[in-house]
């Protein structure tokens, strides 16, 4: 498994090893001893989720969950494409309102790890494009968050005449600039 630093500290890159042969591939998406050996220690998976989204330039975010039942999230693409996005709100934080955002595929085989203290959020590049995460925490609907996708700066790719496709939740959510973080960086505050 390949693990890169993305420009977030804490957001990582991981793109399994694929083994192709004429009848398509087999990947390993997810081995604790394997991370470990390679110097990464994520914390426990709790909860596995997987979403399918119909149409092209479905939007599903940005959201979090507060302390105590903050999660982190291993995403990866299953069918289709979407480009994910993470946000730091982590108080105190240098890269604090800062995002970063990767194309996973069903192709590329691409996963982000995004801990505790990042927004999360999605926008599908194909129709009946499949997500699945693992969470290091149970949902906690007393616990979550949202802030409007359009105003964190995130520069979205979206296909030209595109109107994004939102839940009602993800339409009201507040603004980036009015928002007030339940996170503290580490060793910041």
């Amino acid at each position: 498994m390949k693990i890169e630093q993305t420009r977030l500290p804490g957001v990582l890159r991981l793109t399994p090893k694929r083994f192709s042969d004429p009848r398509g591939y087999f990947a390993e998406t997810w081995n604790q001893r394997t991370l470990s050996e390679a110097g990464l220690m994520l914390p426990d998976f709790v909860q596995d989720n997987h979403s399918v989204s119909a149409e092209v330039g479905t939007i599903r975010g940005m959201h979090f969950q507060a302390p105590p039942d903050a999660q982190g999230k291993l995403v990866r693409c299953g069918r289709g494409c979407l480009f994910d996005v993470a946000v730091d709100i982590r108080s105190g934080s240098p890269t604090y309102g800062q995002w970063y955002g990767e194309e996973l595929s069903a192709v590329n085989g691409r996963q982000l790890w995004i801990p505790a203290g990042f927004l999360h959020g999605f926008l599908t590049l194909e129709d009946e494009t499949e997500i699945t995460y693992k969470c290091t925490a149970h949902y906690a609907p007393e616990s979550e968050g949202a802030v409007l996708w359009s105003s964190c700066g995130i520069d979205w790719p979206l296909p030209p005449g595109t109107t994004p496709l939102l839940s009602d939740k993800d339409a009201t959510a507040g603004e980036f600039a009015a928002f007030r973080s339940p996170f503290v960086a580490e060793g910041v505050l």
